[in-house]
């Protein structure tokens, strides 16, 4: 029995553990244990999830039929409003980071807690705060404008409570600002002995470089809002033109942030890819330090690509095949990551289990999403497609296909890490079919829908469209129905589920040879030292420890 080994039994003897160290909602509501606070970043996320999945059902509802025989225009306006503000500001940003980033960061780099608790537990509360100011406006009557809030509607046109929601979504944005520092710190203070840079995760590759965008992004989109707001409330003139303004200039800004935003939405998701196919294929992953490297070119790329999103705003040709190539070339990482997974795979003894189904999912999902979004880069083409429900199932193929399914296959790996619980792997699979043949049914049609010259944000629609859009509503009902399903099982499994090993997938990593299922409060026994390079599986390495915390000290050039 290795050191490591008998560290998870003696951290269990007394049967003390995260979940049970102490008892009470206010135990929980004030814990500055970075597994709690992820723990109440899902139940929130998941609230949050429900209420977008909900506009999302009566958005289709409506498009059922070719009249606006549901809402009127209006409502319409809000209810798809209300969907993208809650699912992208409140679930597709922080999702991955908050909840498994929350989670998982200290427990792999070797670390009791981030480097900064109390900073954590604001974090949530400020998220709190926010989402409790969007929905108040949403309940109040809610927001017409379109998620990206853009000018004149939200300054001039708009009588819905802008304002409130623009407010939400702001302090929203210092819960994003300061999980990024925060985990910026814990990543280059906290690393466990041993744990050089080329031996880290590539979870943690992931979050760092979304924490870089987190942190120069956001303070933009922050300044952005909070001058619509201004705006707004005091007829200044910055983006309305007839106080001599540009609102141009605010699409500028917003998508300076909003499209390296889309990159704080998939490049987590990335890395639990990596951890997952690592797992699932006995395999280091193929390529490890271009797929670490390529997390930061996305991050720095996704800087220098907004423009792609104003070919039709009246910015010049010039600039415009000036963002149509740097569009092409932040491809290229993403496309560097998809071949190493592929590679990986190879000849690897790959286990079909829930987790790993949902990651060939996001694989296929992703890659459509990412070809299409090059047709979408390419001038001619956009011209044609701006704005059309192309647009809508590009975006959703990335997030939904892409985020989505990277989120619910972490969940489903850690889960017996979080809960210390095993889920029905029969319901999971059920699950894994229901989600991906729901979206695909759901989305695919919308590119038909898109290139015919279907435009989105539209509530009426010529008699022509009726069956793809009939198609499209009945596969947002199974995908409902496998979101459910997925939901209930996870919750069932929580409850009554059997108690599962420290390591039920027999998964390399601190987090998993270092703790038991559920950890203890503070994480490890003793801090463990690290002695190989990750994803060490193969049978040379089945007989020696890779982590221990006290076998033998790690030299001093490896101590980063």
């Amino acid at each position: 029995m290795s050191v490591a080994t008998s560290a998870v039994e003696n951290g269990h003897s007394n049967g003390k553990t995260y979940l049970n160290e102490t008892y009470g909602i206010k135990s929980w509501l004030f814990s500055l244990d970075h597994k709690r606070i992820g723990v109440l970043y899902l139940i929130t996320l998941a609230a949050f999830f429900a209420a977008g999945g909900i506009f999302a059902s009566l958005i289709r509802l409506e498009l059922a039929t070719p009249q606006g025989d549901v809402f009127e225009a209006e409502t319409y306006n809000k209810l798809f409003t209300m969907h993208g503000v809650v699912m992208i500001f409140f679930f597709l940003i922080p999702s991955i980071p908050a909840v498994l980033g929350n989670f998982l960061l200290p427990l792999q780099l070797g670390a009791r807690d981030v480097a900064f608790p109390r900073l954590n537990l604001i974090s949530y509360y400020l998220y709190t705060a926010g989402g409790v100011m969007t929905l108040t406006a949403i309940v109040a009557g809610g927001v017409d404008t379109g998620w990206t809030f853009y000018t004149p509607y939200s300054t001039t046109y708009s009588n819905s409570f802008v304002a409130l929601a623009l407010l939400g979504v702001f302090v929203n944005g210092f819960s994003s600002i300061l999980t990024g520092v925060n985990f910026i710190v814990t990543i280059h203070k906290m690393r466990a002995p041993g744990l050089t840079w080329f031996r880290l995760p590539l979870f943690i590759w992931a979050q760092y470089a979304t924490s870089l965008i987190q942190v120069l992004g956001t303070p933009v989109i922050a300044i952005t809002i909070l001058l619509v707001t201004f705006e707004r409330l005091f007829q200044i003139g910055i983006f309305n033109p007839t106080l001599g303004g540009d609102p141009v200039l605010m699409q500028h800004l917003f998508w300076f942030y909003s499209h390296p935003a889309v990159y704080i939405m998939i490049l987590p998701g990335f890395g639990v890819i990596s951890e997952v196919i690592a797992c699932f294929s006995r395999r280091r992953i193929f390529g490890y330090s271009f797929v670490a490297f390529s997390s930061l070119a996305i991050a720095i790329l996704g800087f220098l690509v907004w423009g792609h999103h104003m070919f039709v705003a009246g910015q010049s040709t010039y600039a415009g095949m000036v963002f149509s190539f740097l569009t092409f070339l932040v491809a290229v990482p993403s496309a560097i990551k998809i071949f190493n997974w592929a590679f990986t795979l190879y000849k690897g003894s790959v286990l079909l289990d829930s987790p790993m189904l949902y990651v060939l999912g996001f694989i296929g999902l992703f890659t459509i999403g990412g070809l299409t979004g090059l047709f979408l880069a390419t001038l001619g083409l956009d011209v044609h497609m701006h704005d059309t429900y192309f647009v809508v199932a590009h975006f959703h193929y990335v997030m939904v296909g892409g985020m989505v399914m990277a989120f619910l296959a972490g969940l489903h790996f850690w889960w017996p890490k979080i809960t210390g619980k095993l889920y029905s792997e029969t319901a999971a699979r059920v699950g894994v079919f229901l989600v991906f043949s729901g979206f695909n049914l759901t989305f695919l049609p919308q590119f038909v829908l898109g290139y015919m010259g279907m435009p989105r944000r539209y509530h009426t629609y010529p008699e022509e469209w009726q069956a793809l859009n009939v198609m499209s509503t009945a596969g947002a009902s199974v995908l409902g129905i496998g979101f459910t399903l997925t939901i209930a099982y996870l919750l069932w499994s929580a409850i009554a589920g059997k108690r599962a090993d420290s390591n039920p997938f027999g998964a390399k990593g601190l987090e998993w040879e270092n703790t038991g299922s559920p950890p203890i409060a503070h994480n490890f026994v003793d801090i463990p030292v690290v002695l190989e390079e990750a994803y060490a599986y193969g049978p040379k390495h089945d007989e020696v420890p890779i982590m221990s915390p006290e076998t033998e000290p790690a030299k001093e050039e490896e101590v980063v």
